[in-house]
């Protein structure tokens, strides 16, 4: 049985049967594979699918991202409990795990502890917390100024989530603020020990220099002891292939989707401000049938076939700009039908939810 793959082929009553690799299983494979994987930030449902569809195993559920999105600073503005329904609503459009920016996870171990069973609840495969105070403050603005949190009390809420999780798999990964606030590598090293012998399933260390030295000195130091995950927003001109060869875990792109959707709609609000027409502008920006089938709108014709009564079938009743065509369809004693179960709608459209 091929263990590495999306799916896992059980024998059940002589026949072969699909059975999903638990979310939180995949990410843990992520974190200890010799091979340098990926993670992209998402912030959004629409965002994490548009990540997943680009080819990306895993997803960063970023704290900055979803604050921005909602209008709020990074500074613990939005609430634990908004940020875990946006990450649901990502969790629900997707298949692959996500790894949520869990800050400092919003206050002691006890905080910890319900955060780690919400996020369960919800499908989502793991969360990193920092060693800050709460409420935080984005690593990049004053980074130097901000507390770090007491190394025996931050030992404790790791301890604390992993006492809680009821998925073995389940991550939790510790993220290092030392270099970020400026206390040296001896120090980073020291807190990064501690957090590892707490329970920690991977080291997060974290740099604002414009360069890879920091956290290539850490890596050299640290060895192997646990998985180290970089963000490499700041020293983003090192090549890829150092992170390869110094033997890190993980490579998060931690902001991209948010900053490059923000250009994009500066751009086309300055532009219709200006122009007063949507001429030049409609050409540039994406369909509304492609908005749809990102909102899996085929889904929904399926299942109205299904369940509504079939003088309400989906192309009067919805214009059938979504019908399931030719290759969609399966024959039944000799006849093309579309798919009747969840299962045979799946097999058609490719889908693995």
């Amino acid at each position: 049985m091929n263990q590495e793959g999306d799916e896992m082929m059980t024998q059940e009553c002589g026949m072969k049967t699909a059975t999903q690799v638990k979310k939180t299983t995949l990410l843990k494979r992520m974190i200890r594979s010799e091979e340098l994987s990926f993670l992209m930030e998402a912030h959004s449902g629409l965002s994490a699918k548009i990540a997943e569809e680009a080819g990306f195993a895993g997803i960063w559920a970023s704290g900055l991202s979803i604050s921005a999105s909602l209008g709020v600073r990074d500074n613990n503005e939005a609430s634990w409990t908004q940020v875990l329904e946006v990450s649901e609503f990502m969790s629900d459009a997707t298949a692959v795990p996500i790894l949520l920016d869990g800050d400092t996870g919003y206050g002691n171990f006890n905080s910890m502890r319900r955060l780690v069973r919400k996020l369960e609840q919800r499908g989502i495969a793991g969360v990193c917390v920092e060693d800050k105070l709460f409420p935080k403050a984005n690593s990049f603005i004053r980074g130097k100024t901000q507390p770090l949190a007491d190394v025996e009390e931050f030992c404790g809420k790791i301890r604390a989530g992993k006492d809680a999780q009821l998925d073995d798999d389940f991550v939790i990964v510790a993220r290092v603020e030392a270099l970020i606030a400026g206390w040296g590598l001896e120090e980073a090293l020291r807190r990064a020990k501690a957090y590892h012998r707490a329970g920690a399933d991977a080291i997060l260390i974290h740099s604002a220099r414009a360069d890879a030295g920091e956290v290539l000195a850490f890596k050299q130091e640290w060895d192997d002891r646990a998985p180290v995950v970089i963000v490499p927003t700041k020293y983003y001109n090192t090549p890829t292939r150092v992170f390869r060869e110094a033997g890190f875990s993980v490579v998060i792109w931690a902001n991209h989707l948010l900053r490059s959707s923000l250009v994009a709609m500066q751009e086309t609000a300055r532009e219709l401000f200006t122009r007063q027409s949507l001429v030049e502008i409609e050409g540039r920006v994406a369909s509304l049938k492609e908005v749809f089938r990102l909102q899996d709108e085929p889904e929904l014709e399926w299942a109205e076939r299904l369940y509504l009564p079939s003088r309400s079938a989906p192309e009067t009743a919805r214009g059938g700009d979504f019908t399931l065509d030719d290759s969609n369809r399966t024959e039944m004693n000799g006849e093309s039908t579309a798919p009747q179960t969840r299962h045979d709608y799946e097999l058609a459209v490719g889908g693995r939810r």
